[in-house]
């Protein structure tokens, strides 16, 4: 099975600390890099995590508030400082363009690439990008500002050959692409061997859902059921429910009441806010409610 991981750049809230940056995060699948988020000191957390600039095809930033994209302006003029040739697009809310705009008129003149911004309606599910293995999708999150998460899931992928057989029946190489398919092989004898037995049905593609910043929002529960891996903003503990509702943030209990409710696998919270130096409580408040929850740190790696 190929690789399917998510790199945890930043997991911080509003105000970096000497431990947290700020929002960002890679999805690593199948060679392509995709970055969601991009706070401030990502290009640093990118470079810690040995991940290939070059690879970067797209950024989907969730909502416009600087901890969510401050760090972008930098990573595109650095793309172009090494020289980058390919084309990168930029996702993100209406207002994306303006944030650039001063950017590419000042600082950005001469670039060697050039970046494609592509707007996203946070107001509805929608297919965002899909390229020949990924499709991502817009989730409508419950922020002050327009905001969305993002759904990153593979395409099916084709059937494993299972060589012993293909042996046995003599299969022709020219055969075996369309056999993945799902093709039975006819014999030179006009003897049909059906397809199951010759192949094991295929890897089950692979889900991942972004959620952050949003307060307490069943509605995005069908679209999230039964992910591999969830992760969502628990910016306050339980004793701060109050603060947590007049910054339509959630707590820990509350996003693992959306983890439990959809079904997911694993929780991966994050979005700390800074006055919290211990985060231990975070996740104790979160296990009660759904025990598969994990807390997200800088430089760690979740493999699907």
């Amino acid at each position: 099975m190929s690789d399917f991981n998510i790199h945890i750049l930043g997991c911080g809230s509003a105000l970096p600390t000497k431990r947290r940056a700020p929002s960002a995060q890679v999805v690593d699948s199948r060679g392509k890099l995709y970055m969601i988020d991009c706070g401030e000191n990502t290009q640093a957390r990118l470079r810690e995590a040995r991940l290939g600039f070059s690879r970067l095809t797209h950024v989907f930033i969730s909502h416009l508030h600087g901890d969510h994209c401050f760090g972008l302006p930098g990573l595109l003029s650095t793309l172009g400082l090494l020289g980058r040739v390919g084309d990168l697009v930029v996702h993100g809310p209406r207002g994306i363009e303006e944030f650039l705009e001063p950017f590419f008129r000042l600082f950005f003149k001469g670039m060697t690439y050039e970046v494609r911004i592509e707007t996203v309606d946070p107001r509805e599910r929608a297919l965002v990008m899909e390229d020949h293995s990924t499709r991502v999708w817009s989730l409508p999150l419950k922020h002050r500002v327009p905001c969305c998460g993002y759904l990153f899931e593979e395409k099916p992928g084709e059937a494993h050959i299972i060589r012993e057989m293909i042996d046995f029946y003599h299969v022709p190489v020219k055969r075996i692409a369309e056999i993945k398919r799902g093709a039975d092989f006819v014999t030179p004898e006009g003897v049909v061997v059906p397809n199951a037995r010759l192949t094991r049905p295929a890897d089950p593609p692979r889900r991942y859902a972004y959620c952050s910043d949003t307060a307490y929002a069943p509605a995005i529960i069908p679209w999230i059921e039964g992910v591999d891996l969830l992760y969502h903003e628990a910016t306050f503990a339980e004793e701060d429910a109050a603060r947590a509702r007049e910054t339509f943030h959630s707590t820990a209990r509350e996003a693992a009441m959306i983890a439990r409710d959809a079904g997911v696998k694993r929780l991966l919270i994050g979005h700390y806010s800074a006055r919290y130096e211990d985060v231990t409580r975070l996740l104790d408040e979160a296990r009660t409610i759904f025990p598969e929850t994990y807390l997200s740190d800088e430089g760690m790696v979740e493999k699907l």
